[in-house]
């Protein structure tokens, strides 16, 4: 390809609305372009390097025996409301009516249209397991699309669904899918994580994210250095810590407290630890209010919570909501009298004794309350999220908290599709069993920003090998020269010869242009054919990962950038 018929547009100053580097340097480096907020137009240096990842994923899904269909991205609203997640999946989903008045979605995924497939097709056990899988454009309604291709309206992603007989069929697919996804990130040349994660509105038991660590990353991540634990904080387990020491219990007190609405401003006016605080946070689970109490310096963990409600919506109550449970303004509730049921208590709220709790009316708070002494939870549960330092749920360990991208997600679904679509089988003796499924999704696009945020300098984007545009660029000092034109070029077609994904960078433009181009793209290989050229026969090799630069004869140049290509794609290569 030679780089003046290629479309490219570079920039010279990054977007201002760009917030992290994979978005700047998308966007400078010409890969993508805005259509709308959320929406991108892949450019094709952006597309080859979806397709090379697209490939990867295509090797790896079908070395474990994964069988590529396609599915319509437009779906009928009855498939969504058998399994009930027509109105559980909330405004994220794209909706829209035909002339005919019949409601359709556009799909943000496909378990419904998977399972009703295998529904209408599949009888018996001979027929199982079946691994399908496909990759294609799903469309999410983002609040607030931001960070371009990490959080977008559509994206391209890879969805593979299992279907086995039983438990021990879905344990064995869920495994090879964990392996298959190792090796497509390693490949790719990500460093990533495997954590816990919860299965949110997938439904399901067993979760598992891939995750890219990186500073500007959206997920949560708490470790474990000492044990390999790892979760999402969504996820994470939180063991009960005792903030004091056990006390005497002592009897209730009220206490004025005008204007002190804040754990912060409460403690503060008390002199007392957060810590001796217990916050009590009401919500609307499923149009019905419920009260959750989590200590001081805590933060409740919502996800948690409306897991253990096993809730479909959940959201914290309006002022008015509060007002009418607590009879206090915002600031003020507290579980003593609260009409709100049930009360949902963290799991440090049990050992805690002589704290202080909101008084349900205005401008009061009320000391030394205890448990069950003065009101009655009618429940205990891990509410809260965790933090750096907390003691690891395995070993104990401190734990240590980072901030990643999720680029994968895998989980087991059991039976919760199967059941509600009637997708069942009949076994050897002619028993009906409802198939037991798992569901394994990559986010192609979203990948491909998380290879940059991981792989860039000032200069531009380090393509690992694997995933590169293009392998190498030939970059002719003047082209106006004919005598080193030529050279440059007898170069690049020995190398298009030698199978090297290659461009030629035939502009009449500055050296300077030319080279701040190829750092910005990444090219992994950078090629230079100047005036000394010609004499010595010798052209400059740089390579753009390591800035490890030496000078190779015109006879030996293809044979150094095959090995050096070689090289570094065995080293991303699983064996």
């Amino acid at each position: 390809m030679k780089v003046s018929r290629m479309y490219a547009p570079t920039l010279r100053q990054s977007p201002a609305e760009a917030e992290i580097a994979s978005h700047r340097l998308m966007l400078r480096a010409g890969l993508v372009r805005k259509l709308v907020s959320g929406v991108y137009s892949y450019l094709p240096l952006g597309y080859r390097v979806i397709r090379k990842i697209e490939q990867i994923v295509r090797e790896e899904m079908d070395r474990q025996g994964g069988l590529e269909i396609l599915m319509s991205a437009l779906q009928p609203a009855e498939l969504w409301k058998s399994s009930g997640r027509w109105d559980e999946y909330g405004p994220e989903m794209f909706k829209l009516k035909d002339r005919n008045e019949r409601e359709f979605c556009l799909g943000p995924t496909h378990e419904e249209i998977f399972t009703a497939l295998i529904r209408d097709e599949v009888r018996s056990y001979r027929q199982l397991p079946l691994l399908l899988y496909q990759i294609q454009t799903k469309y999410r309604d983002e609040i607030r699309p931001r960070f371009g291709l990490i959080r977008a309206r559509d994206f391209i992603m890879k969805d593979l669904y299992s279907f086995d007989r039983d438990e021990a069929g879905l344990d064995i697919s869920y495994k090879k899918m964990y392996e298959a996804y190792s090796r497509v990130f390693k490949r790719c040349g990500l460093s990533f994580m495997v954590v816990e994660a919860d299965a949110g509105a997938m439904g399901g038991t067993d979760s598992h994210e891939f995750v890219v660590v990186t500073d500007e990353g959206e997920a949560d991540l708490v470790f474990c250095k000492k044990c390999g634990y790892a979760a999402n904080v969504e996820r994470a387990e939180c063991i009960a810590q005792t903030a004091c020491c056990y006390e005497d219990l002592m009897p209730l007190e009220k206490v004025s407290t005008p204007g002190m609405r804040t754990i912060e401003e409460v403690s503060e006016f008390l002199k007392v630890p957060a810590s001796k605080l217990v916050k009590t946070l009401v919500y609307i689970a499923d149009g019905r209010p419920v009260a959750a109490l989590v200590r001081g310096d805590r933060e409740l963990n919502e996800t948690k919570l409306k897991r253990f409600l096993h809730a479909s919506d959940l959201a914290l109550a309006d002022e008015e909501t509060i007002r009418r449970v607590t009879g206090a303004p915002v600031g003020f509730a507290g579980p003593i009298g609260i009409a709100a049921r049930p009360v949902v208590a963290d799991l440090e709220i049990k050992g805690m004794t002589n704290f202080v709790v909101g008084g349900n009316a205005e401008d009061l708070h009320i000391r030394n309350v205890n448990v069950p002494r003065d009101f009655t939870v009618d429940a205990f549960a891990d509410l809260r999220k965790a933090v750096e330092g907390d003691p690891c749920p395995r070993c104990g360990s401190p734990l240590s908290a980072a901030k990643g991208t999720e680029v994968g997600h895998i989980f087991k679904l059991g039976t919760k599709y199967s059941e509600a679509l009637g997708a069942k089988y009949l076994d050897e003796n002619g028993v009906e069993h409802p198939i037991v499924m798992g569901s394994y999704g990559i986010g192609i696009t979203r990948t491909v920003a998380a290879i940059i945020e991981s792989n860039h300098d000032e200069d531009g984007i380090i393509w690992p090998m694997t995933v590169a545009p293009y392998h190498a660029v030939v970059i002719p000092i003047n082209v106006i020269e004919q005598a080193q034109f030529d050279l440059a070029n007898e170069v690049y077609e020995k190398l298009l010869a030698a199978g090297v994904e290659v461009v030629l960078d035939d502009r009449d433009e500055r050296p300077g242009v030319k080279f701040k181009d190829a750092d910005l793209i990444g090219y992994p290989i950078r090629i230079v054919v100047g005036p000394r050229s010609l004499q010595s026969r010798q052209v400059e090799v740089k390579l753009r990962k390591s800035k490890e630069t030496q000078m190779v004869g015109i006879d030996e140049v293809t044979d150094y950038v095959v090995e050096v290509i070689r090289r570094e794609i065995a080293a991303l290569t699983p064996s």
